[in-house]
């Protein structure tokens, strides 16, 4: 066995029943690439709640500018505000995480299209920039989404 891989045992929940890792088995090297997306998740957090969604949702003079100049005036900017908030709560909750990053991406994917149509490309290099870490997100924290499938279901 190499060692990025440990031996999963059963653990038995009152619901479900999930293969965790034990504790001694996960490598060093496991814990500090967990330890990494985690932090990386916690800064994208902090930069879409208080760089990005707060400017809008305050109705900052350059948010409220940069809408008008699109022609989305407010109801745009408070839309956009509170769907990036909503992305960085989402990236903070383990079952959230990857639909999170998935919408934050598709949300930087605008981002560009709207900087290159309407800004002449002024900062179209920013939200691209910002996709990578999203993709990455989204794909290593993949595995939360059969989770939240199955809280929808039960719900249903």
């Amino acid at each position: 066995m190499s060692e990025t891989t440990a031996p999963a045992t059963p653990v038995t929940t009152a619901s479900t029943t999930q293969f965790v890792a034990s504790a001694e088995s996960v490598s060093a090297r496991g814990r500090r690439a967990w330890i990494a997306l985690r932090a990386l998740q916690v800064v994208l957090a902090l930069f879409y709640g208080f760089a990005s969604a707060l400017p809008k949702l305050i109705a900052h003079p350059s948010a409220v500018e940069s809408f008008d100049k699109m022609g989305w005036g407010g109801a745009g900017m408070y839309a956009i505000g509170l769907l990036e908030l909503a992305g960085a709560v989402g990236l903070l909750i383990p079952v959230l995480q990857s639909v999170a990053a998935t919408g934050l991406s598709a949300l930087m994917v605008g981002a560009f299209i709207v900087q290159v149509t309407v800004f002449d490309g002024q900062y179209a290099a920013t939200p691209l920039i910002l996709i990578v870490p999203l993709a990455l997100i989204a794909w290593a924290r993949r595995g939360h989404n059969a989770e939240l499938l199955r809280l929808l279901l039960r719900r249903a």
